[in-house]
């Protein structure tokens, strides 16, 4: 197996070719995965000022923008998985991570108006609308970050553009969200969140993907309270117990997703996940 790593979307993009290519085909095949991880990137990242969730960010409340087709599907899912979940999931929270440190404040705003205009109530779902022309239409106040699913979405685009190149068999982790195709088999391992250099469990994966997410590695203490990168939308709390949640599910932008809502409802078995073909455990 040939394995190559590049930094993109805020962590360490892996991939592995098992085919046995020759020099030139490995590298037009490494070349092709990052390059479509790169595009989401471009697209999708809260850091970069000309991507569209940036140009979401600076608009004025009762203005649209129209955003490229990719984004559009990411924010529709988005949009479907706030619904569905009642909130749990949701991307209007990134006001949150700017007020506790974890992105940079708006330009446009300070992160304190921002924090007080969005109530942090199912922020995406009422704050934003998008038509069937990709337009994106901001109805109040929001921050978006689509640090939750993205991830995934960019591993699938990688595997897809891997599968239009006929390779038989690869897998794709962004920093443990992670696809594989083909015949063969991956070993993944999957970390204890109590002690997150320890490994908990080993999965032996076969064309499917899987997601883990948790707070170990981002915890940090912010005013005297306890905070970490992943937030409850409905509360405004972070998540900050010691556990984690991982989903399989036939895609990784889904599986991505569904690991916030199995670790806010603490629900491994949530009806939902049956609906999206996905199965779960807390560790």
């Amino acid at each position: 197996m040939k394995r190559r790593a590049q930094p993109w979307l805020g962590t360490l993009v892996e991939v592995t070719l098992a085919d046995a290519l020759g020099d030139a085909a490995t590298a037009c095949a490494f070349d092709v995965a990052f390059t479509a991880v790169a595009e989401v990137h471009r697209l999708m990242s809260y850091h970069d000022a000309a991507s569209d969730v940036a140009r979401i960010n600076r608009m004025a409340v009762g203005s649209a923008i129209r955003v490229d087709a990719r984004t559009a599907g990411v924010i529709r899912m988005a949009l479907h998985l706030n619904a569905v979940t009642g909130g749990l999931f949701d991307i209007g929270c990134a006001s949150k991570l700017v007020e506790w440190g974890y992105l940079p404040g708006s330009t446009e705003k300070s992160a304190e108006k921002i924090a007080e205009t969005s109530s942090g109530k199912a922020a995406s779902r009422i704050s934003l609308h998008i038509d069937d022309a990709d337009n994106v239409w901001k109805i109040a106040p929001v921050l978006i970050d689509l640090g939750g699913i993205a991830k995934g979405y960019a591993v699938d685009a990688a595997i897809n553009a891997l599968q239009g190149l006929n390779i038989a068999s690869a897998c794709v982790n962004a920093g443990g969200d992670l696809r594989v195709f083909g015949e063969n088999a991956y070993l993944i391992m999957i970390r204890d969140p109590r002690a997150p250099a320890q490994i908990a469990t080993r999965i032996e994966l076969k064309n499917t993907a899987l997601a883990t997410s948790g707070s170990y590695f981002s915890q940090k203490t912010v005013r005297g309270h306890q905070r970490s990168a992943l937030v409850n939308c409905e509360s405004g709390n972070a998540i900050v117990d010691s556990v984690s949640a991982t989903v399989q599910a036939a895609d990784c932008m889904t599986a991505d997703a569904l690991t916030k809502l199995v670790l806010l409802s603490a629900d491994p078995r949530h009806p939902l996940l049956q609906q999206f073909g996905a199965t779960a455990f807390i560790i």
